[in-house]
């Protein structure tokens, strides 16, 4: 898949930017960015749900523009939003889409066969959809999606509302596909364990394309190690922390996380005893840790996904009251 500086604006609000990147065959690829960030606008894009208004795309090989046709042949697509008929089996649900995709007889049987095997439900597939769990029913979703045998599967926000077991489950099922078919898997997210189990993470924040790399290159990118300090009076430990050695923390709740500089003499290890020990009235607790998405996103954007993704929710619920 490759984008080349694509543009999208509703009216007047810039919804991508110039956004350009590349998509390996084979790869697990997330978009990760909060609400308003642009990742829904672009995956509605590569799926022909929105028409190209600047810059160019190519998806299996398909020129997005000029051959919509043959790119919707080529891509399955998994929506957020439920689309399971929960009143009939698993199986009839596979046959009713398979029809739609032109599928009948023996290779219909086939291919729903085929795709319930793949996400490990050939054992409920005369189960009803309203018995089945939100991981199951997910996994069923994928499978629908998989019966005209796609090159590329789009997925939005696939693990949103599931419990941690289904969320990997869900992520498991698309490392099988990539093993055993070769798919290329390119997913929404705002979920940091969503994107850590990625090939690849694009960061998207405000309609700009951030930073793209190997999760565990980012992470190590911003800093080996990091320093996190609980404080009844998390700003004024802040301060004094930048006042004494120069590094700045950043407070959510009352919690510090100091991103502690590869360089830095000692490393953390040393700059934790020496900030318990020059303030012991304002911590009351500390420990290590290695750096998290979440770190990356701070550091290339100055925000923190959880309280961006909170504020972006807010801001939805005054515009719809």
């Amino acid at each position: 898949m490759e984008v080349e500086r694509i543009r999208y604006a509703y009216g007047n609000s810039l919804a991508l930017e110039e956004v350009s990147l590349h998509v390996e065959q084979g790869e697990i690829f997330a978009l990760l960015g909060p609400n308003g960030s642009g990742k829904t606008t672009l995956f509605r894009i590569l799926t022909t749900l929105l028409p190209l208004q600047s810059g160019a795309a190519r998806v299996a090989g398909h020129d997005l523009a000029h051959e919509p046709a043959q790119v919707r042949r080529a891509i399955g697509v998994v929506f957020q939003s439920p689309s399971l008929d929960r009143k009939l089996t698993a199986r009839e649900n596979l046959i009713f889409q398979g029809r739609m995709y032109g599928l009948h007889g023996g290779l219909l049987a086939r291919r729903v066969g085929d795709v319930l095997d793949v996400v490990g439900l050939t054992q409920r597939a005369h189960e009803l959809v309203e018995r089945f769990s939100g991981g199951m029913q997910r996994r069923l979703e994928i499978a629908k999606a998989l019966l005209h045998e796609p090159k590329v599967l789009l997925l939005d926000e696939p693990t949103t509302g599931l419990d941690p077991t289904a969320r990997r489950e869900v992520m498991e099922h698309l490392q099988k596909l990539k093993a055993t078919r070769g798919v290329t898997s390119v997913l929404t997210t705002h979920l940091m364990e969503e994107a850590d189990a990625c090939d690849r993470v694009a960061i998207l924040d405000r309609g700009r394309l951030v930073v793209v790399g190997p999760p565990d290159d980012l992470k190590r990118f911003v800093g080996q190690e990091v320093v996190l300090l609980i404080s009844p009076r998390p700003e004024e430990l802040r301060s004094l922390i930048a006042e004494r050695f120069g590094i700045l923390a950043t407070v959510s709740q009352e919690e510090l996380r100091i991103e502690v500089p590869i360089d830095l003499e000692g490393g953390a290890p040393r700059l934790l005893v020496q900030i318990v020990e020059a303030f012991r009235g304002l911590v009351e607790s500390a420990r290590l840790g290695r750096p998290t998405l979440e770190d990356v996103f701070f550091h290339f954007t100055g925000k923190r996904l959880i309280e961006t993704q909170e504020a972006s929710g807010e801001l939805r619920e005054r515009s719809a009251s």
